[in-house]
Order: structure tokens, then sequence, then C-alpha cells
């Protein structure tokens, strides 16, 4: 059974850019997708470039941006788990609830944006309770098994295929809301199919046991204190970046063929791990680096804030109940809206930490938690 080694837990601030550099890659890579609407409509203002813009986009952001967000969650987790046991008290109970009330939120999300993550997170991070009583052995094991994709890969060794049928019907008919409903129409059938279209989603993508990963190997990362720039962790990240970088080249090279759906994944998984360790790595190497990527930390720091608020903005932005600019603007106009929205809710979070703490809905979600 693990136990706390009773050290402080200082704020991260390379895991605030990281929350950062997260959440504004959503907002991009959601802007790219016309929040979840491919239309086979022609759209009015595209550019030459649009193809590569989006090929380079999806390569860098899809995926990996969630599964940062998710490393982050565990380590977060962890860092609360800690410091509660520090003082002797049981953080599961209290963990918990606080898991509800993300998933409160996230039906507000999901109202909005059919693409919400927060209450598939919310389920996910229950499961951190009972890995967290595990010693850190049988945690890497764990890591170790889902890293490989076992769905995937059981999938791929016996032949056995897993029916999207209803995943592409709700799919189908959420887009055409999108395209032609009222807002309300749009919110009543997110709120009633959200939840079942992003599970189907992920079990699709091969994120179902991805995710779950990348929550345990954050809090085991709060274990080892990796984040910290103590001991040899600086070199250990210099190795992950080498190691994933190394990788990534490789598994570019090949035709995953018919094992692209086990391997994709875990291809993803490998970038991920190559833009958390050159982070991390250029992060306590250079000063100019942190200066740069202070912006950022200020942006993470009201991380659940600017997701809810990008998926109002964005869902009104593109929808046809709004602007309708899904029909209007092709992948690189709709990457600069999207920068748009970063810059503006950054401007934002500038003008809100100068009498505040903490990001509304961080606060919320704080007083919450501990309100009994």
């Amino acid at each position: 059974m693990y136990h706390t080694r009773r050290l402080p837990n200082t704020r991260i601030e390379v895991a605030d850019a990281l929350r950062g550099i997260a959440v504004a890659g959503i907002i991009l890579y959601h802007s790219v997708e016309h929040f979840d609407i491919f239309t086979k409509q022609p759209i009015t203002y595209t550019l030459p470039c649009d193809q590569a813009v989006g090929n380079v986009l999806a390569w860098l952001l899809s995926g990996k941006m969630y599964g940062i967000f998710a490393m982050l969650f565990g380590l977060s987790f962890f860092i609360m788990n800690d410091n509660q046991q520090q003082k002797g008290r049981s953080f599961s109970g209290r963990f918990a609830w606080r898991m509800c009330l993300l998933f409160l939120f996230g039906l507000v999300n999901v109202a909005f944006y059919d693409g919400d993550i927060l209450m598939l997170y919310a389920v996910y991070g229950l499961l951190l309770i009972p890995v967290s009583y595990l010693p850190s052995r049988m945690v890497w094991c764990i890591i170790a098994l889902l890293a490989i994709q076992p769905v995937e890969l059981f999938c791929l060794l016996t032949g056995t295929t897993i029916d999207q049928t209803r995943l592409f019907d709700i799919y189908n008919h959420t887009i055409a809301l999108h395209e032609n409903g009222t807002f309300w129409e749009n919110a009543v059938n997110n709120l009633r199919y959200g939840f079942e279209l992003n599970f189907r989603y992920n079990v699709y993508s091969g994120r179902l046991t991805q995710l779950l990963c990348l929550f345990i190997l954050g809090m085991q990362l709060g274990r080892q204190r990796l984040f910290y720039n103590e001991g040899r962790n600086v070199r250990i990240w210099h190795a992950i970046l080498a190691l994933s970088a190394f990788i990534v080249v490789a598994l570019g090279f090949v035709d995953f063929g018919v094992l692209g759906n086990w391997l994709t994944p875990i291809y993803n998984f490998c970038i991920l791990l190559m833009i958390v360790a050159a982070v991390v790595s250029a992060w306590y190497a250079f000063k100019g680096v942190r200066r740069a990527l202070h912006h950022l930390c200020t942006f993470g720091r009201m991380s659940l804030t600017n997701y809810l608020l990008q998926s109002i903005i964005g869902s009104f932005i593109f929808c046809g109940y709004g602007l309708a600019c899904y029909r209007l603007v092709g992948t690189t106009y709709a990457v600069l809206i999207g920068a748009g929205m970063v810059i503006s809710q950054y401007i934002f979070c500038r003008y809100w930490f100068r009498s505040h703490q903490r990001g509304p809905l961080e606060g919320l979600w704080r007083w919450l938690t501990w309100i009994w």
C-alpha cells in the first residue's frame, strides 16, 4: 500500500504551462473541426494551404492535448490526495464528491458542445481512488498494460470487431442539428446523447484505455516528483524526450496497414510524451522559455473556466443557430478564429487574476468540494 513521503507539494509552474498549452491546443483543434461540424456543403472562404495546415495540426494536437489534460488531472489528484494524507485524512470520499461536481460541470458544457470531456473525466477519475492505494510497482504494471492498448490488441489477435453503427448514427443526427437546428434542439440532443457519443468515440479511437493510462501516469509522476527540478529529474525528461522522439520518427516511416487501430493510439501516445518532455526539459534548461511560457501559466490556471468558455463561444461561432461559420471558413481561417478565442480568453484571465486568486469555476469547484 502506498504511503505519503511527507514532502511539500509546492505549486508546479511547468504543469500550469502544460495545462495552458493543452487548453489552447484544444481550442485551436476544435476550431479546425468547426466544433464537430463536418459539413458536406461547399465552404465559402478557403485557402490552398488548408489541407497542409489541417494535417500538421491533426498530427500535433488531435488527441494529444486531451491526453496532456488527462495526465495533469492525475497529477492534481496526487497533490490533493498526498496533502490530505500528510494531515492524516482520507481524500477518497472528498474526491468522489469532487468528481460528481465535475460531472455536473460537464452537463452544463455538453449542452453547448457535444464533444465534452468533463463527464468522461469524472467517471475515469473515480478509478484513481482504488489505484492510489496500490504500491508504485503495481501501478507501473497497470500503466504498462494500459499503454499497449489492450482492447485494440485483443481485437487484432482474435479478429474481433466492435460494431460502431450506433456511434455514426448518433453522430450524423447530431451534425445535422448543428447545421440546421435551434440552440434548444442542439442542447436537448447533446444532453441526451453527449455522454454516450463521447464514450463510444473513446472506444472507436483507442482513447478508452489510453486516457485512463494517462490519468494514472500523471498520478505516478506526482509520486516520483518528476515535475520538480530535483535530483536527476531533468536528465530523466531528456531521456524520455530522446526515446519518444526516436519512436515517433521510426513509426513515421511505417505503414500501419491492418495494425492501424492498434498502432495509431500508441503513436499518438509517443507524440504526447515527446511534447511533454520537450516542454519540461526546455522549461528547466532555459530562462527565456520560462519567461515565454509564463503567459500560458496564466491561461492554464483557469483551465476549467477556459474550457467551458470555448464551448460556449466556439459553438456560437460555428453552429447554424449562431454565426454558422462552419460553412463559411476553411481550415486556416478557422485556426485564426481559434487563435482569436485563445487571445481573448487570455486577456480575460489577466483581468480576472488582478483581483482573484482562482478562476471563476475553479473557485466555485474548490468551494463546493469543501462545503461539507
